[in-house]
C-alpha cells in the first residue's frame, strides 16, 4: 500500500491535514487514551473513600479529561521553551496510581494532590537539565525503555479486551467471554483491514473506524448503556485546591520519585514519536520541551484536582500506525478532551464505550509501542555486550513487574518503583551501559 502520509509531507510536525482527515484522526487519539486517562482517577477516588458515581468522583474524572487536554496543548502548541511541538498526547499516568492511592487512603486527597503540585514543579525544573543528561539515554537505553513500556502495557490491552483491568471486572463471570472477544477482535480485524487494504482517510483513521464498528457490535449485543448520559450535567465548574493544601514530606518524595520515572518515559515516548512518525531522533529542544510540558501539566492539574499528567504511549502507537506526524491532529484531540472536561454529557457518551471495544484498539496500539522500541534497538550493534544489557535489563524490569511479591519487603515507594517495569529496566540499562566495556 502507498504511504499517503509521506506524499503530503505529514512527517513534518507542523503540516496540517485537511479538516476532513484531521478531525477523525484527532478523535482517534482521544478514543485511544480515554479509558486509561480516567481510570486512575476512579481508582484513587475509591481509595480515598469517595462514593462511586458520586459528585466528588465525577469531578475528579472531569478534571482528568480537562487537564489532559490542557497538558496536551502545552506539548503540541507550546509557549517559550515549554512543549515538544510534536504529536504527543498527555494524560493521567497509571505509574502514579499505587503511590497516590496509598497516600489518599491514609492521609487524604489534600495531601495527595499537594504532593502532585510540588512534584510537578520539580518535574518542570528537571526540564532545564534533561538535555545535559541525555547522554545517559543512548538508543540502547531509550529503545529498551520504549520496549518495556509496550510490553508492560500489552497485558492491560488483553485485560481490556477480555472485560476490564479492575479486580472486580477480572473476577466477573463474563471476563474473557466469547462475546467480549468477538467485540474486541472485530475492532482489530476492521482496523488492520482498513489500514492495509484501503488508502487515504479510511486507512489513516483505521483504528477509529475499528472502534466505531466495535461499538456498534457491542450495542447490538446489549453491552452499551446510556443511563449515565441522561444523568450527566451540561457544565462543570472547576475549583482551585478543592481539598486544600496539606504538605507531607513523605508523600512529596514518593510522588517526585515516580515523576522521575515519568520523565524517563517521556524521553522514550518523545524519541519513539519522532522515530515512528519522521524516521529521526528527537532533538534536545524537543526532549527539553516535552519534559517542561510534563511537569507544568502535572502541577497545574494538581491545583484543580487533577492527577499527574505524562505522555501517553498508546498514542505513539497511533503515530506509528498512521504515519501522520502532524501535531495539529493531536491539538484537535486536546480540544475535544477540554470540551469533554467542561461538558460532562459529552464525556459520558465517550465513557459509555465498553472496555472490550477499547481493548481491541489498544491491542494494536500497545503492540506498536513495543515495535517502536524494537525499531530503535535495531540500530545498535547486536554484539554480546549489548545483548547482555538487553537481556538483564528486560529480565529485571519485566520480571519484577510480573512477580511483585519478590520484592514485597522493600519500603512502599521503592517497591512501587521496582515493580513499575520501566524504572528497573532503565536503571539496569543505564548502569550496565556505563560499566560494561565496549567490545572491540
Amino acid at each position: 500500500m502507498t504511504d499517503t502520509s509521506s506524499s503530503v509531507g505529514y512527517h513534518d510536525p507542523s503540516n496540517t491535514p485537511p479538516l476532513g482527515q484531521a478531525i477523525p484522526l484527532g478523535l482517534q487519539h482521544v478514543l485511544a487514551m480515554f479509558a486509561s486517562n480516567v481510570t486512575p482517577s476512579i481508582i484513587v477516588a475509591g481509595a480515598a473513600g469517595l462514593a462511586f458515581g458520586g459528585p466528588e468522583q465525577v469531578y475528579l474524572i472531569q478534571m482528568a479529561m480537562l487537564f489532559a487536554g490542557i497538558a496536551t496543548l502545552f506539548q503540541t502548541v507550546g509557549f517559550g521553551p515549554v512543549g515538544a511541538r510534536l504529536p504527543i498526547m498527555q494524560g493521567t499516568s497509571f505509574a502514579f496510581v499505587g503511590v497516590l492511592a496509598g497516600v489518599a487512603a491514609t492521609q487524604g486527597l489534600g495531601v495527595a494532590l499537594t504532593a502532585c503540585i510540588i512534584a510537578g514543579v520539580i518535574h518542570f525544573l528537571l526540564g532545564s537539565v534533561i538535555d545535559k543528561l541525555r547522554w545517559l539515554f543512548p538508543p540502547l537505553v531509550t529503545g529498551l525503555v520504549i520496549l518495556a513500556i509496550g510490553l508492560y502495557l500489552i497485558p492491560v490491552a488483553i485485560k481490556y479486551a477480555a472485560g476490564g483491568a479492575a479486580k472486580f471486572q477480572m473476577e466477573a463471570e463474563s471476563f474473557g467471554s466469547l462475546m467480549h472477544w468477538t467485540v474486541a477482535l472485530s475492532v482489530v480485524i476492521v482496523a488492520l483491514g482498513l489500514k492495509f487494504f484501503t488508502k487515504g482517510t479510511l486507512s489513516n483513521a483505521a483504528i477509529l473506524v475499528g472502534l466505531i464498528v466495535g461499538y456498534i457490535v457491542a450495542y447490538l449485543s446489549g453491552m452499551v448503556s446510556f443511563g449515565a448520559v441522561s444523568k450527566a450535567s451540561w457544565f462543570t465548574a472547576i475549583k482551585p485546591l478543592p481539598y486544600g493544601f496539606e504538605f507531607s514530606l513523605g508523600a512529596v518524595i514518593a510522588v517526585t520519585l515516580v515523576s522521575i520515572v515519568s520523565a524517563i518515559e517521556t524521553v522514550g515516548d518523545t524519541s519513539a514519536t519522532t522515530k515512528a512518525g519522521a524516521g529521526r531522533e528527537a532533538t534536545d529542544a524537543e526532549i527539553t520541551g516535552a519534559t517542561y510540558a510534563d511537569g507544568l501539566g502535572t502541577a497545574v492539574a494538581g491545583v484543580f484536582g487533577g492527577l499527574p499528567n505524562t505522555s501517553f504511549s498508546q498514542n505513539v502507537g497511533i503515530v506509528g500506525m498512521t504515519g501522520i506526524m502532524s501535531r495539529h491532529v493531536v491539538t484537535i484531540g486536546a480540544l475535544v478532551l477540554i470540551l469533554c472536561g467542561l461538558v460532562p454529557k459529552i464525556g459520558a457518551i465517550i465513557a459509555s464505550m465498553p472496555l472490550p471495544v477499547l481493548g481491541g484498539g489498544v491491542i494494536v496500539m500497545f503492540g506498536m509501542v513495543a515495535a517502536a522500541g524494537l525499531n530503535v534497538l535495531s540500530e545498535i550493534n547486536m554484539n554480546r555486550r549489548n545483548m547482555v544489557i538487553i537481556a538483564v535489563a528486560l529480565a529485571a524490569g519485566l520480571g519484577l513487574n510480573l512477580v511483585p511479591t519478590a520484592v514485597q519487603y522493600l519500603p512502599g515507594v521503592v517497591k512501587t518503583l521496582a515493580t513499575s517495569a520501566v524504572a528497573p529496566t532503565a536503571l539496569v540499562a543505564i548502569v550496565l551501559n556505563l560499566v560494561l566495556p565496549e567490545e572491540v
